[in-house]
């Protein structure tokens, strides 16, 4: 309030400051004889007292009492510095005012031209003194010496030495903000003058820009979007548009065969002498570095998991599956699991896509594929081989140990097995595990584990209460490294290394049978019998599997496929005859062989330690 009211004063305040100014100085130079800088203002002053005694009287006494303290603690501290000035002052002062008043009616001429000389303190001058004036002695302060730009705390600045004294007076109050200050908050500044730069365009301006980048991230984030959605619904419409095709082809053929079955229903040739086979479809590189080992498809989400290693090593070590859709033909994402290599996948005939795995990490866990995590992990103290589901339960699974033993687990009990079969001969690692489900066969109506060792296989008879009877097969002793199932024909296909006797890969189909143990007894006994041999290539260095299927012709008829080490290929056989089909060519020996039905489309997988091919059945 202060300031403002000085700096939008009347003239009076601003020829007060003239006179103090003219004052002190003449208190500095000591100069007390009659000089240029003395007479004009005690002659405004006794020009003022003369004419118009009263109106200056008033003028005089309402600039005083509009004056601030500190203009009179100003002038009362000039006064205390120079006591010779104040003595010879009052004398000089009243002869100059005497004679002034004198002849004031013969010199109006001269007062005129001493008021012209008067200094005049225009509104533009006291805005700019604002900027480099003390506000307690209304001297301009300095960049050195006593007199130097200070500041306190709140921000206010004064001159160094009147900052003090008033702080050592005013009991410790900023002069203009009555804030709380004290000698230790005046800190010193090196500027002459200061200046404030109006930045508030600028910010203005900064503001909008930063309104505008929002605007536009938040419409690119918009459009991408919109983009990501357009793409998963033109791959949705794409997919419709080929199961229409399909189905539009599949009525046509049925139609035609409708119309043709009176003249050629006796006439259909055996799947041996077909001319339908399998065509390459597509090819999906799995992994760079390799070390794929087995695969397994789940119906119910028509997807195929394939095993691999970490593709970023360095971030995520361990092993996990690659996950393929089979509908589209596409790659998915690849869902880390073990820590070590893969050796069994499986899925069940749940309906929640649940996968099994087996590793060497002794851990069998649950992963499920509809939110690509591991939902249960049972450690079972040793590497794990092989593992399967049941099939008659889908609360138990089943996993094959190094040292031969088959442990069993529920679903409901997430703490550790619930029982452990234990072998009986040689522990040998369990290469395979299979469960066959309980059926109307006249060959094997039981259900149960159908495990395969190196050194042989045991089919575990399921009895009432979880309880299991082994029954040893009559395989040939030694070099058995895989055994797989049909379940609906109860055949199965075991593979034997090359030995001094048979040179070659063979591939065994058999057939499980039971009869009764006596004839009064209603145990049974279980066993297998050899009905066709496939030979491969002399080659045998890894532990391969192979494939077991029914024709994709659905006439009954039976398929066995079979990796080749020797040729890079997969061999495919005609059960019935033995008549070698088709040789599916690959770039590296075949590990794992699945056969799969999509929208009634018979497929075939193939895997190498790198990449996985399909072929399609037309």
């Amino acid at each position: 309030a202060r300031r403002q009211q000085r700096v939008g004063g009347s003239q009076r305040t601003a020829s007060t400051r003239a006179a103090l100014d003219g004052y002190f100085q003449l208190s500095r130079t000591q100069e007390l004889a009659t000089g240029p800088v003395l007479h004009p203002e005690p002659r405004h002053i006794a020009r003022g007292s003369q004419e118009h005694s009263s109106e200056e009287t008033i003028e005089v006494s309402d600039s005083d009492s509009s004056t601030s303290e500190e203009e009179t603690a100003a002038v009362e501290a000039a006064a205390s510095l120079l006591p010779s000035a104040q003595q010879t002052a009052p004398a000089t002062s009243s002869g100059v005012l005497s004679q002034a008043s004198a002849e004031h009616g013969s010199q109006e001429g001269e007062e005129a031209e001493v008021q012209q000389k008067q200094p005049s303190v225009p509104a533009v001058l006291l805005d700019e003194e604002e900027g480099d004036t003390c506000a307690i002695c209304f001297e301009q302060w300095t960049n050195a010496g006593d007199h130097r730009l200070s500041a306190l705390r709140c921000g206010h600045l004064f001159g160094y030495t009147c900052i003090e004294r008033w702080l050592k007076g005013q009991a410790g109050k900023c002069p203009q903000c009555n804030k709380k200050a004290k000698r230790s908050d005046i800190v010193i500044l090196y500027a002459r003058t200061l200046k404030a730069l109006d930045t508030t365009e600028q910010e203005r301006m900064r503001s909008s820009l930063e309104k505008e980048q929002m605007l536009r991230r938040q419409a690119e984030l918009e459009s991408a979007q919109s983009r990501l959605q357009l793409q998963v619904l033109t791959d949705e419409c794409s997919k419709l548009r080929r199961q229409v095709q399909e189905l539009k082809a599949l009525v046509a053929r049925h139609n035609a065969s409708a119309s043709q079955q009176p003249s050629s229903s006796g006439t259909r040739l055996p799947a041996s002498q077909s001319q339908r086979k399998y065509h390459l479809e597509k090819t999906f590189l799995v992994s760079q570095t390799g070390n794929c080992r087995v695969m397994a498809y789940c119906d119910s989400l028509s997807c195929l998991v394939v095993s691999q290693p970490s593709p970023q090593s360095t971030f995520i070590p361990g092993c996990g599956v690659k996950m393929m859709s089979v509908a589209n033909l596409k790659s998915s994402q690849y869902i880390p699991i073990h820590s070590k290599q893969i050796r069994g996948l499986a899925f069940g005939s749940r309906a929640d896509g649940l996968l099994l795995s087996a590793a060497l990490d002794n851990t069998l866990k649950l992963t499920s594929l509809a939110t690509n995590t591991v939902v249960q992990t049972y450690n079972a103290g040793r590497p794990v081989w092989s593992c399967c589901w049941c099939l008659d339960d889908t609360n138990y699974i089943y996993a094959g140990l190094v040292n031969g033993s088959i442990m069993i687990y529920d679903l409901r009990d997430t703490n550790s097995h619930v029982q452990e079969l234990v072998p009986q001969k040689s522990r040998c690692p369990m290469v395979s595990l299979s469960y066959l489900p309980r059926m109307a066969s006249a060959s094997l109506p039981y259900g149960g584990i159908l495990a395969g060792t190196l050194e042989g296989a045991c089919f575990w008879e399921q009895k009432a209460g979880n309880s299991y009877r082994p029954h040893h097969l009559p395989l040939e002793p030694g070099g058995c490294i895989d055994i797989q199932t049909e379940i609906s024909t109860r055949h199965c296909l075991a593979t034997y290394r090359p030995s001094k006797n048979h040179p070659c890969v063979r591939c065994v189909m058999m057939e499980l049978t039971c009869s009764p143990l006596t004839e009064a007894s209603e145990d049974v006994v279980c066993s297998s019998n050899p009905i066709q041999t496939f030979s491969a290539g002399p080659t045998c260095k890894l532990l391969t599997k192979n494939a077991i299927f029914q024709s994709p012709e659905e006439d009954g008829s039976v398929f066995v496929c079979a990796g080749d080490e020797a040729s890079n290929s997969a061999l495919l056989w005609d059960a019935g005859s033995g008549f070698l089909l088709q040789k599916l060519q690959a770039d590296l020996p075949v590990l794992d062989i699945c056969p799969l039905e999509v929208n009634q489309t018979h497929l075939l997988a193939t895997l190498t330690e790198k990449m996985v091919k399909i072929y399609k059945w037309q």
